[in-house]
Formats: C-alpha cells, sequence, structure tokens
C-alpha cells in the first residue's frame, strides 16, 4: 500500500490550521487582567519572595555589593557605554542645551528682579548689554 506525499505548501497548511477544533486565541496584548504572581495578593508575593531570599541566603548564592564593588561595577559600565561615541555624542549634546536653557532662564530671572527692562535676551539667547 503506498502513501500519497505530504502536502507542505502554505495554502494546505492555512487550511488546516482553519478547520481546528480550538477557537482562536486573543492577542496576549488585548488582556486586561494580571495573570501568575501578579494577579496574587500583594501579602503573598512578598511572603514567596522572602522565602526566596532565604533560600539564596542559605545556598550561598545571595551576594549584596559593597561600596567598592559597586564603584568597580560603576566604573565598567561606564568604560563600555563610553566606547558608543554616537552616545556620548547625543548625551554631551543634551548637556549642553540643558545649560544653554538653564543659563537663560536664569538670565530672566536676574532682569525680572532688577526690574530692568533693557537687558532683554539677544537672538543667541544671552542677555544684550546694549542700552536702547
Amino acid at each position: 500500500m503506498s502513501r500519497s506525499p505530504l502536502s507542505l505548501s502554505p495554502s494546505a497548511m492555512n487550511a488546516d490550521a482553519m478547520n481546528a477544533s480550538s477557537p482562536p486565541r486573543a492577542p496576549a496584548r488585548d488582556r486586561r487582567e494580571p495573570r501568575g504572581f501578579a494577579a496574587m495578593d500583594p501579602e503573598r508575593q512578598r511572603e514567596i519572595a522572602r522565602k526566596g531570599g532565604r533560600a539564596a541566603h542559605r545556598s550561598g548564592n545571595a551576594h549584596q555589593f559593597d561600596s567598592e564593588e559597586a564603584r568597580e561595577a560603576g566604573r565598567k559600565g561606564g568604560e563600555v557605554v563610553s566606547q558608543d561615541r554616537t552616545h556620548m555624542a547625543r548625551i554631551g549634546a543634551r548637556g549642553g542645551e540643558a545649560r544653554g536653557a538653564n543659563r537663560r532662564q536664569q538670565a530672566r530671572t536676574e532682569n525680572r528682579e532688577d526690574g530692568d527692562a533693557a537687558a532683554e535676551p539677544d537672538d543667541a539667547g544671552m542677555p544684550s548689554t546694549r542700552r536702547h
């Protein structure tokens, strides 16, 4: 008795999937109620977390950084991040923009306190020294 080869064409696979007896599932993003650990009572969550922490300490897997270890970890992370020159340029540009905005705001505040209407910011954002 000979068997016919299985059809692996996409249309045949889709037809089989459409004929399945289970109802279609809603996408995960459409779910509204929390599931699993998130659905538990907060006290029950704390109890489970407490047990996990105690077990980790008993087995020797728990570790708390002291200040020296934290400093070393931060240094290593900084080295890795600073190798990305594009990222560093973006950070520097944002810092420069923030500094300029702070200076302009400070100049406006000082002008209001002094009551000096002649010292208004010029096109560059810095107070003008010209008297009108």
